[in-house]
């Protein structure tokens, strides 16, 4: 199995924990929090497909899909277009309040766009410096790794959340 095979059935297994955490989710289990504090579904899967559409864009040198296709216009949030989550305080994890479907396209479109982009990828492709600003230099096999685990884990907690949500009754 290629390099480039890997790297999308491993994105591929992020698009299915995201669909399952926003299953017929209502807006109230989406902004489920388990304590005033903690993240809520929405914010979560916000964040993982900022973050990837960030990095992501970057890779392929293009606009973010966020600003791009008018992500940031219809989700209509309280914050900065270029705001993906990182360093967010509770009130603005409070502040997004997407519903289950647009959350589900926007992801969808970054997820169309990165499996889009690692087809293009060859293995010689992964060892290429794209951050020369760490010790040492991250290639773009690092990047990509990167941006997989946190997004697994975003989406992990996502789902973790949505079994909280059901416990709590909704």
């Amino acid at each position: 199995m290629l390099s480039r095979e890997v790297l999308i059935e491993a994105f591929s297994r992020i698009r299915a924990v995201v669909h399952f955490a926003l299953q017929e989710a209502s807006l109230e289990v989406l902004t489920y929090r388990a304590d005033p504090e903690a993240n809520t579904i929405g914010w979560l899967v916000w964040h993982l497909t900022r973050v990837q559409d960030d990095h992501i864009a970057d890779l392929v040198g293009e606009e973010q899909l966020w600003t791009a296709d008018g992500w940031v216009d219809r989700f209509d949030l309280p914050f900065g277009q270029g705001a993906t989550g990182y360093g967010q305080s509770a009130e603005d994890v409070e502040g997004v309040r997407a519903d289950a479907e647009l959350l589900g396209l926007y992801y969808d479109a970054v997820h169309a766009r990165t499996i889009d982009y690692l087809g293009t990828l060859g293995d010689a492709d992964l060892v290429r410096i794209v951050d020369s600003s760490w010790d040492p230099p991250v290639t773009l096999a690092v990047r990509l790794v990167s941006i997989l685990s946190d997004d697994l884990q975003h989406a992990g907690q996502a789902s973790y959340v949505r079994g909280l949500a059901k416990r709590a009754g909704l």
